[in-house]
């Protein structure tokens, strides 16, 4: 015969709020990355773009590229990045004369989202900007990130 479930707690704890569930957190390696890195006339991207090491491309067009990266943190992960970083280090580095692209590699990311099977249900956009953004290559990227149920607020599954 199964037994029944206990009775509720009581007393003063039982009207305390259930602490949240530890986060995530993101690799140690990569915070550390982003506390060492620094704008570079020339960085990895750079240099995918130019074809000097390889990616797996997703997407491309005249302004963007889309390849698969290769430290994923979820099933799906892409980044969107301009061929030519236009002064765009990083996000908080945008003129106005960015605008366009920033719109491009927005609609490029939602294109590459709608496309990508995987990502039918849904998928997050991140921007890092600087070291406590957790920014490790100082060239414009958007993060598009999916392929499983991810958590709220950012940095939990």
């Amino acid at each position: 015969v199964p037994r029944p479930p206990p009775p509720p707690p009581s007393g003063p704890r039982s009207h305390q709020k259930k602490q949240a569930p530890e986060p995530h957190h993101m690799s140690s390696s990569e915070v550390d990355k982003a506390q060492t890195a620094a704008p570079a006339e020339v960085t990895i991207f750079d240099k995918i773009v130019k074809g000097e090491i390889p990616c797996n491309k997703v997407y491309e067009d005249e302004l963007a590229l889309v390849f698969k990266d290769i430290t994923p943190q979820a099933p799906v992960h892409f980044l969107v990045i301009p061929k030519d970083r236009a002064g765009m280090s990083q996000l908080s580095k945008a003129t106005e004369d960015n605008k366009a692209l920033l719109g491009h590699l927005m609609y490029v990311a939602a294109k590459v989202g709608r496309e990508t099977p995987e990502l039918a249900e849904g998928f997050r956009l991140v921007v890092n900007d600087g070291k406590h953004g957790c920014q490790s290559v100082y060239h414009l990227h958007i993060h598009i990130v999916g392929g499983k149920q991810l958590g709220w607020p950012p940095g939990t599954d």
